[in-house]
């Protein structure tokens, strides 16, 4: 139906009460008359608006604490009703249901309440049962009936209106109805999602994901692709709830890499001091500590000055004039920082194309997450990797123990290696890498790589020996033969961590040994595909 008669009457049942009063007051001057139910109705009617209870409509009370007020065939009738079917128009006659025009609606506020922390029965209380089914039956009846569910469309639907003598048009209520399915869908994944952590159900039999746009974006890995990014509603620091300060809009790149580089660098504490990583392709090419935040820049940028052009930055705390200074120094694409002081953000807008980014603090590398990545036909879900290991959880196999100088490079390189794609080998001393090999088919090709990347950039740098001597070197899963170990030594690390579980293990420990190195058993992998 392309034509339909002004708007007449009005349902507004919201617990947002966000510009309920202003979108109250436009209607009553269209003529639209307003039915209501507890919270909103008393809101309209403290704003002096005149407000028909749903309660006089159903002849019903609102009872059961408010759990049953809608639920009725007043409500839904004239939500449903084809008004150019002559039985429903006859049965609405019949039955004295008048017809809803317009239903305004937002949900209970369940996210909210899961995120708050609130226990079971709370938030029991807060799955709302009535807004859906009504938000579903005036979707599905959107040739008739408009639904509003959002409140940035409060503005838009009197827009419309006006645009079209009091109604609004067949397109704008269909979109309408799909915004409305996508809040219930939405709503519903969050609901059964939170339910089958409380029955603790690993793998429940139906899962589903849903997220709200942030941004349109101009493309995908390439122009080719169209993309979006979408927000989980969830609060952890980190590039989805960042603060973007100046530049141009992200990219799908940029924001995967963004990502991978944060999440990287909050793995390091700002109290145990400052820490930088650099990502190139989502991968790792430069991870340091420092005494400063300015020398953590420089020793992650010296690891790979040639990937790190054109890179993503990610600083583990409050970005000052000095880093800020030695970042503009080459082209990056996005800085990502706790904050960032006043000089800081004055030597950066110089640099019109950098996009910074603040989070106000850093994600927590233990905070238990899923991920799900698509496949043809289906998707895989898995646990975050939060594995983590401390000395104590280290398994000496060698002859040589590590010196302690070796340990906090071991663990240190450890913890990079689980951000590196695998195959991963990842070259560190003291506390910066010196070489990252990542993503090869082969891991003692991972090993040469990043050497030869080390050796490259002392070739740059004027130095008379690789960084790699006297370096140690973590593998993100065991060595199945002996000849990664044996590179590695060649390029002079002195120490090693790894799994282990190989069936060579003897093979490997007996070349370590033979070669004076140090090396650790983990007993856990790092892979990352």
């Amino acid at each position: 139906m392309t034509d339909l008669p002004p708007i007449r009457r009005a349902l507004l049942s919201v617990s947002d009460k966000t510009g309920l009063i202003d979108l109250g007051r436009a209607l009553a001057a269209r003529g639209v008359e307003l039915l209501s139910t507890g919270g909103s109705a008393a809101a309209l009617r403290e704003a002096g608006l005149d407000v028909r209870d749903v309660a006089d409509v159903t002849g019903f009370p609102e009872m059961m604490d408010g759990r049953v007020k809608t639920l009725h065939p007043g409500v839904h009738g004239g939500l449903l009703a084809l008004r150019d079917n002559d039985e429903h128009v006859a049965a609405m006659k019949e039955h004295g249901i008048g017809a809803i025009d317009l239903l305004v609606v937002n949900l209970y506020p369940f996210e909210e309440t899961v995120a708050k922390g609130a226990d079971f029965d709370t938030c029991i209380e807060n799955i709302d049962i009535g807004g859906p089914a009504m938000i579903r039956a005036a979707a599905k009846n959107h040739a008739f009936v408009t639904v509003v569910v959002d409140v940035e469309d409060y503005d838009k639907l009197l827009g419309d209106m006006d645009q079209h003598n009091g109604t609004t048009c067949p397109k704008f209520r269909r979109k309408l109805s799909q915004v409305a399915y996508a809040r219930t869908a939405a709503y519903d994944a969050a609901v059964s999602t939170w339910m089958a952590a409380a029955n603790c159900e690993e793998a429940p039999r139906r899962r589903a994901f849903a997220g709200t746009l942030a941004q349109t974006l101009r493309y995908g890995e390439n122009p080719h692709q169209q993309a979006a990014f979408y927000t989980d509603g969830s609060s952890r620091p980190g590039v989805a709830n960042a603060t973007q300060h100046q530049g141009k809009e992200l990219s799908y790149n940029n924001i995967n890499d963004t990502d991978a580089a944060f999440e990287l660098v909050s793995e390091f504490a700002s109290s145990d001091g400052p820490a930088c990583a650099i990502i190139k392709h989502a991968n790792p090419c430069g991870v340091a500590t420092g005494a400063t935040l300015k020398q953590a820049y420089t020793r992650a940028f010296d690891c790979d000055r040639t990937s790190a052009f054109g890179g993503i930055i990610a600083l583990n705390q409050v970005l000052d004039a000095q880093t800020a200074q030695e970042i503009v120094g080459i082209f990056t694409e996005v800085v990502i920082a706790p904050g960032a002081d006043r000089e800081a953000m004055s030597i950066f807008a110089k640099k019109k194309n950098l996009r910074l980014l603040t989070t106000d603090g850093l994600a927590d590398p233990m905070a238990a997450a899923r991920i799900f990545r698509q496949v043809s036909g289906g998707f895989l879900v898995q646990d975050k990797d939060n594995g983590h290991i401390s000395a104590d959880d280290l398994k000496v196999v060698t002859k040589r123990a590590p010196t302690s100088a070796e340990l906090a490079d071991l663990l240190f390189a450890w913890t990079v290696a689980k951000h590196v794609k695998s195959n991963a080998i990842i070259y560190v001393k003291d506390g910066a890498t010196v070489g990252v090999g990542a993503g090869q088919m082969s891991r003692v090709d991972s090993t040469r790589i990043a050497a030869r990347k080390a050796q490259d950039m002392a070739d740059a740098m004027g130095l008379a020996a690789p960084l790699t001597i006297g370096s140690v070197v973590a593998s993100d899963a065991f060595f199945p033969f002996a000849d990664g170990l044996i590179t590695a030594a060649e390029a002079g690390a002195t120490a090693l961590i790894q799994p282990g579980g190989s069936m060579r293990d003897d093979e490997v420990i007996a070349a370590a040994d033979e070669a004076g190195l140090a090396m650790v058993f983990t007993g856990m992998r790092h892979f990352r595909h």
